[in-house]
């Protein structure tokens, strides 16, 4: 098992060394507030590494890409709408389920349909609707989903031609 982050780990080592050889109290008070963040954010990354978990034995990738495959048509396109709006958490931590399921067949016009799809944020709407309105909103969100399923068929198109 290769750890990715092993280089920028030593890095944070390193300045906390140097921090704690020029300035011992704020090396420690940094210390102290690091491991509060991590105590906070435990029980998320360990609820995370569980669903993931449940997700990887019951769902296989063969399962999934029934679905996203070559011939999924509109039902695919549906399926990465649905998901772009339900996916929450930074963009970058499902650049790596998204590579295995394209290496498994899921097409990238289907991706960018996925990731412009993840513009509509659920928990943020009641604000989005507070602030702006409910026409604004609603005019929004399927702009969102017009632009996300134009920019994936570009992306097809584009690789078809290329």
């Amino acid at each position: 098992m290769k750890f990715k982050g092993l280089k920028f780990l030593s890095l944070v080592i390193i300045c906390y060394a140097l921090l704690l050889i020029i300035d011992k109290q704020s090396a420690i008070l940094a210390l102290q507030k690091s491991s509060e963040i991590l105590i906070k954010i435990a029980p998320i990354f360990i609820l995370i590494i569980i669903i993931t978990a449940l997700i990887n034995y019951f769902l296989k990738p063969k399962q999934i890409m029934k679905h996203f495959g070559k011939d999924s048509g509109s039902k695919g396109v549906f399926y990465a709408l649905v998901g772009g709006i339900f996916s929450h958490g930074p963009m970058y931590a499902w650049y790596g389920m998204l590579e295995d399921m394209r290496s498994s067949g899921l097409k990238d016009g289907l991706i960018a349909t996925f990731l412009y799809a993840r513009a509509i944020k659920l928990p943020l709407l009641p604000f989005m609707i507070d602030l702006f309105g409910w026409i604004f909103a609603v005019i929004m969100i399927i702009y969102i989903l017009i632009a996300s399923i134009i920019q994936g068929k570009i992306i097809d198109i584009l690789e078809k031609k290329l």
